[in-house]
C-alpha cells in the first residue's frame, strides 16, 4: 500500500476496461483466483454487473477487496451523481466501494467542478465510498478539484502513463499537493492506466534488453518501473498465464541506471485523446 493524505491506495490492481460479458467474468475470477484483490471498473464499461457476478462467484470475502468505479459525464450533475453511484452499487452487488473516480473533465464545463467533486464528497459522507478521486484531470483542473474539497480528500488522479507517455508535469503536481510539513506525505497518488501502451512496450528493445537482465517480461518490466515511482497500476488481461506474470512485477527492482533508461522512453505519445472529453493536456 501507497500512503496518500486520506487513506491507502493499493500500488497493484486489475483493469477491466474493455472487456464485456462472458470475457471480464472469466477476467476478474481468473484474476481474484491467481491473487488479484484490486479491480478497477467504470459506469461506461458497461461491465459493473459482470464484475459483481464474478465477485460473488469467486467466495472471496468483500473485505478483502479494494473496488473502484467511474462515474460517467453524465451523472456529474448534483441530483444524478449519488442516484448514479447506488445504481452501480447494486450493479456490483455491495453497499460501498472503496474509491469513485470522476472519469473524465465534464465536457464543455457542462457541470461545474465544483458540483461534482462536492457531491462525489457528500457520497463518501453516506458511506457509499470510502474514498475519492479524479481522472484524466490536468494541473487546472486538478487545482479546481483542491479548491472544491481540498487536496487530503482527493485519493487520486487517475491518468494515461506510461514509458512512452511519463505525464511528469502532473505527477509532480500530485505529488506537491502534500500536507505542508507532514511526514510521509505523497500529496495526491498517482495511478496509471494503460502503462503497458496497449502493448506497445512489449516489443521495445531497451526494455528487453532489461527484462532479459532480470530473467522478467517486458510487461513485468513496465509494470515494475511504474510502482517504482510510486505509481499504482491496473493492468488488464484476458489469459491467465499473463494475469499471473503480470503479478510477480511486484517482486522486482530495477536498478537506478535501468530507471534512467525508463526513463529516457518518454516521447510524449498520448494513445487515449478523445474528443470532447479530453482536457488541454499539460
Amino acid at each position: 500500500m501507497t500512503t496518500t493524505n486520506n487513506a491507502s491506495i493499493p500500488a497493484f490492481g486489475l483493469g477491466t476496461f474493455r472487456l464485456k460479458g462472458q470475457v471480464v467474468i472469466d477476467s476478474v475470477k481468473n484474476g481474484l483466483d491467481v491473487g488479484y484483490r484490486v479491480i478497477d471498473t467504470a459506469q461506461i464499461y458497461g461491465n459493473e454487473a459482470e464484475v459483481g457476478q464474478a465477485i460473488a462467484e469467486s467466495g472471496v470475502a468483500r473485505s478483502d477487496l479494494f473496488i473502484t468505479t467511474k462515474i460517467w459525464t453524465d451523472n456529474y450533475a448534483k441530483a444524478k451523481l449519488v442516484p448514479s453511484l447506488k445504481d452501480s452499487l447494486a450493479k456490483l452487488r455491495t453497499d460501498h466501494v472503496d474509491l469513485t473516480l470522476i472519469h473524465w473533465p465534464s465536457p464543455g464545463n457542462a457541470v461545474s467542478v465544483a458540483e461534482f467533486m462536492g457531491a462525489l464528497a457528500e457520497a463518501k459522507a453516506a458511506g457509499l465510498t470510502k474514498r475519492i478521486g479524479v481522472s484524466n484531470f490536468n494541473i487546472a483542473l486538478m487545482k479546481e478539484a483542491i479548491a472544491a474539497v481540498g487536496a487530503e480528500n482527493i485519493a487520486t488522479n487517475q491518468i494515461e502513463l506510461h514509458p512512452y507517455l511519463q505525464n511528469r508535469k502532473v505527477a509532480e503536481f500530485a505529488k506537491s499537493q502534500g500536507s505542508q510539513g507532514s511526514q510521509g506525505s505523497q500529496g495526491i497518488h498517482i495511478t496509471s492506466y494503460m502503462t503497458l501502451a496497449y502493448g506497445k512496450v512489449i516489443a521495445d528493445p531497451v526494455i528487453e534488453a532489461i527484462a532479459k537482465a532480470h530473467n522478467a517480461t517486458t510487461a513485468q518490466v513496465t509494470l515494475a518501473w511504474a510502482m517504482q515511482l510510486g505509481y499504482a497500476v491496473i493492468p488488464s488481461s484476458t489469459k491467465r498465464a499473463n494475469l499471473e506474470g503480470n503479478l510477480k512485477a511486484q517482486q522486482l527492482r530495477l536498478t537506478d541506471a535501468e530507471m534512467a533508461q525508463m526513463a529516457a522512453l518518454d516521447r510524449g505519445e498520448r494513445l487515449t485523446d478523445p474528443a470532447g472529453l479530453s482536457p488541454a493536456w499539460d
